[in-house]
């Protein structure tokens, strides 16, 4: 798709990509720790403005993310970012917990106006080889006196976990004054109400949208409590995915990472612009226009993190 085409479907529609991990090595032309082409992300955010994405949310998992995130989105006024601990990477906390409690601090603080929520974080009992449960649900419950102490909003993460994720929440809503939203959500239906009637949205992207029952369960879902993402470099909806029938807009990318070129994609490297594909799969499965359901997630996303 050439840039003429993007930007009419800019002048149509407005998105805000809530979750995008742009510190990833994949957007400086690394891959498994071999670099394969020249460093592009500021090919990738050109791509992003011309597709209609307004805001990017970068997404942190670590404290080691932070600096390397501030520094991309101290850059350009549209980029923001979280400051928080991933389930996987919190046995990081063991060593000082204090200290690290003290170190996410510092980085908020000294970023206040480009940090919009509290995040990565949550429970994830699929990869428990990174990070046993209780050292994941004590330092979960931890981190939610961030948001208590900044007042942010949560992008929360919840794997094979729902039980224990809904228990502590519910036991610490009071330092939940923003709530906020859980991002790449794959559960049941159930899963999803139970979180909307706590007052929380449930964040979609490619990996919410890969099986029918994922279809079934997002068709379902409120569209004043969805906002969108991508999770790039990850959760590109492909070609074997259920939602990718509804898939409208291609764009051209090239199959080897060493003929990279400036003006494509990355076969197999999730990029914000392809944000507009998960919109058209939303479309797809609820009967409603892109623009429609564009102007209401954007609604809700300004009214969480931008408001």
């Amino acid at each position: 798709m050439n840039n003429s085409v993007l930007q009419n479907i800019r002048k149509m529609l407005k998105f805000i990509d809530i979750g995008a991990n742009l510190t990833d090595p994949m957007f400086q032309g690394v891959y498994n720790n071999s670099t394969k082409h020249q460093a592009d992300l500021s090919n990738v955010l050109e791509r992003s403005w011309a597709a209609g994405v307004q805001k990017i949310i970068v997404t942190c998992g670590t404290l080691s993310d932070c600096d390397p995130a501030f520094k991309i989105v101290n850059e350009n006024d549209k980029l923001f970012t979280t400051v928080g601990c991933h389930p996987t990477r919190c046995g990081e906390f063991d060593a000082d917990p204090e200290g690290y409690f003290a170190s996410l601090c510092n980085k908020i603080d000294e970023n206040r106006d480009r940090v919009v929520a509290i995040g990565e974080f949550g429970l994830d009992y699929d990869r428990l080889h990174f990070c046993e449960k209780d050292v994941q649900k004590k330092y979960f419950e931890q981190q939610l006196k961030l948001a208590e102490k900044y007042k942010l909003p949560l992008f929360l993460h919840c794997r094979n976990a729902h039980e224990d994720f809904i228990e502590i929440l519910r036991r610490n809503l009071e330092k939940i004054p923003k709530r906020g939203v859980v991002h790449t959500f794959d559960g049941t239906l159930e899963d999803a109400q139970t979180l909307i009637d706590l007052g929380f949205y449930i964040g979609i992207n490619g990996c919410s949208l890969k099986t029918e029952e994922n279809l079934k369960v997002a068709s379902e879902i409120p569209d004043d409590k969805i906002m969108v993402e991508t999770d790039s470099p990850w959760c590109e909806i492909r070609p074997s995915h259920a939602g990718s029938k509804f898939i409208h807009t291609k764009f051209p990318a090239v199959k080897k990472k060493e003929k990279w070129d400036k003006d494509m994609l990355i076969a197999g490297r999730c990029e914000p612009a392809m944000i507009m594909q998960v919109l058209e799969v939303l479309a797809g499965i609820k009967n409603k226009s892109v623009e429609d359901l564009a102007e209401r997630y954007y609604d809700n996303t300004i009214k969480v993190f931008f408001s």
